[in-house]
């Protein structure tokens, strides 16, 4: 995929689908990209941070999704 590809199709995404792509990549970048030797130890991520991250990104703008559900949806209500 060409670069000017891949800016066509991040400009065409929603501003908050836009800021999801440069967290991805700046996720990659650290992971991967190119760092110094001492640099590399602190880029690797424990388990614990990999989870962190990721209920942080899964649960980004979750405000602002439409509910799909009414309590008149479901089957039985918790007191």
């Amino acid at each position: 995929m060409q670069l000017e590809e891949l800016i066509a199709k991040v400009s065409r995404l929603p501003e908050f689908r836009q800021q999801e792509v440069l967290d991805f990549v700046t996720f990659l970048e650290q992971r991967y990209g190119h760092a110094e030797p001492a640099e590399v130890e602190q880029l690797d991520w424990s388990e614990h941070q990999f989870r962190a991250m990721s209920i942080e990104q899964a649960m980004r703008d979750e405000e602002a999704e439409p509910d799909l559900y009414s309590e008149d949806d479901l089957r039985e209500r918790w007191q």
